[in-house]
């Protein structure tokens, strides 16, 4: 069904440590690299050619030391960050500074018999490595600390977003709840066996609902809980509440969180269709393209003023779950567009396991 996914690299549940191999990371350790040795040439004594010379010397081996340390915790990366916090850092620090003294000394036997050997004076070579160690140490730490801030400060938000998620949860809850049972109720009457099914609709819904807000799902379990939804729905307005389905195309054993895409046909009804005496059409509609999956949920623009809030609070809540799994690949855009309101959301396919 897919020809290729797209790999996104995501925060370890268990450690800080991030993905050094990941092409942003190893650009922000370039540029840093290429500021220190700026900064080192600028701050040593010399002519402005001598100066050049130097700093072409110190960004080489600046980046090397740099680019080596990222490519030895990519590899380990994996191990540290099943260690504790405290453990993986030093493991980590002792690393960089292992990897520094390795640099120097390899620097040293290759300068040796050329031009670079007098950037290096045999006579300096032992304040040479105890001054780049220092520097090592000084700047490694320095984005240990960065990296575990960084964690704490992701998990907050992770936190953060989990409880806005259970109070838009617990906020929608009532009124649903209520119109389900009247449902419900009116039906024990004429149609038992429609009856028995709406409560497992019912119960269905509930029990994703009261589930852990961080739960994977899959694309075919979310896509079917918004089916329940719906005709729990359609048994209440009727032929007010019409619905187009498209999602054919899209792969149905996609991972994606849990209730991601339900709020969004909720709001549909509630805010669209619901306001207007002839009801109205909510389409559906996805596609998987390039390992980008891509989903839509169109809706009537209502006349009247926008009912009580909930609808930014949703679509906010959403945006942040996009962010936390999918980083930067996550997005969604909602507005009006000819005549409708259309939300669209958009996230990398990836597997159940994956």
């Amino acid at each position: 069904m897919i020809a290729s996914t797209i790999a996104i690299p995501r925060a370890e549940r268990d450690g800080f440590l991030p993905d050094f191999c990941d092409i942003r990371i190893v650009f922000i350790i370039v540029v840093a690299a290429e500021l220190l040795a700026f900064i080192l040439a600028l701050t040593t004594p010399g002519s402005g050619a001598e100066r050049w010379s130097l700093l072409g010397v110190l960004s080489l081996f600046i980046q090397w030391v740099s680019l080596s340390c990222a490519g030895i915790l990519c590899l380990l990366r994996p191990r540290l960050n099943r260690l504790r916090s405290p453990l993986a850092a030093t493991a980590a620090y002792l690393v960089i500074l292992a990897m520094t003294v390795f640099a120097v000394e390899l620097a040293r036997l290759i300068a040796r018999g050329t031009a670079l050997g007098s950037f290096l004076p045999s006579g300096l070579h032992e304040e040479f490595l105890h001054t780049s160690v220092a520097i090592a140490g000084i700047v490694g730490a320095v984005m240990l600390r960065y990296f575990y801030v960084q964690r704490q400060t992701r998990r907050t938000i992770e936190a953060e977003a989990r409880a806005r998620l259970q109070a838009l949860q617990a906020r929608i809850r009532p009124h649903f709840m209520f119109n389900s049972m009247n449902t419900i109720a009116s039906l024990t009457r004429t149609d038992p066996a429609l009856a028995e099914e709406v409560v497992e609709d019912l119960a269905e819904l509930f029990r994703v609902s009261l589930a852990d807000a961080g739960n994977l799902s899959t694309l075919e379990a979310e896509l079917d809980l918004i089916r329940r939804y719906l005709r729990i729905e359609s048994l209440r307005m009727g032929e007010r509440l019409r619905v187009e389905e498209d999602t054919a195309g899209m792969p149905p054993g996609a991972s994606i969180p849990a209730l991601l895409i339900q709020p969004l046909v909720e709001n549909a009804v509630y805010h669209g269709v619901e306001p207007l005496p002839e009801g109205g059409l909510i389409r559906i509609e996805g596609h998987c393209s390039g390992g980008m999956i891509t989903l839509c949920v169109t809706n009537p623009l209502a006349d009247a003023p926008p009912r009580r809030g909930g609808n930014h609070m949703a679509l906010d809540n959403i945006r942040e779950r996009l962010q936390l799994h999918y980083g930067r690949h996550g997005w969604l855009k909602a507005g009006p567009a000819d005549g409708h309101y259309r939300a669209c959301l958009g996230f990398p396919y990836q597997g159940k396991d994956s």
